[in-house]
């Protein structure tokens, strides 16, 4: 069962454009990153963002278009399933109703004391499984 999706919005800086005048795609990595923490932070209890951390395990990318200095662009998050310490991402980073790419992702969630993996409560879990953003 997957989670209500989370919409994140994305500022474009001058910075993120490359030799060819539209965004290089080594930022879709930052905006994946940036949109999963923030839907965790969104919607864990706020003990629960103090004493976990996420590592991205593994992205797997499909750029369909490019992006632009002054698009308004979106990621829409969704977290497909949690397992043990790890979780399942799907991302999608939309101009309009325009698809620019299609993230699958996955995550591991560690102890940020010890840093070492940390499986993720099913209480918490639940919090992403039917509730309304």
């Amino acid at each position: 069962m997957s989670s209500v999706p989370h919409h994140y919005n994305i500022a474009i800086e001058p910075d993120d454009i490359d030799f060819m005048g539209h965004v290089n795609n080594a930022n879709y990595l930052k905006w994946v990153q940036d949109a999963v923490v923030a839907h965790w932070e969104k919607i864990a209890p706020s003990e629960a963002v103090a004493t976990h951390l996420w590592v991205a395990l593994k992205h797997e990318i499909t750029y369909r278009k490019p992006a632009f200095l002054e698009d308004d662009v979106i990621a829409e998050v969704l977290l497909e399933k949690v397992h043990g310490a790890r979780a399942f991402y799907s991302t999608i980073i939309r101009r309009g109703e325009d698809v620019l790419a299609e993230v699958q992702s996955s995550w591991c969630c560690v102890d940020a004391d010890t840093l070492r993996p940390m499986r993720i409560a099913k209480d918490i879990a639940a919090n992403f499984f039917g509730s309304k953003e």
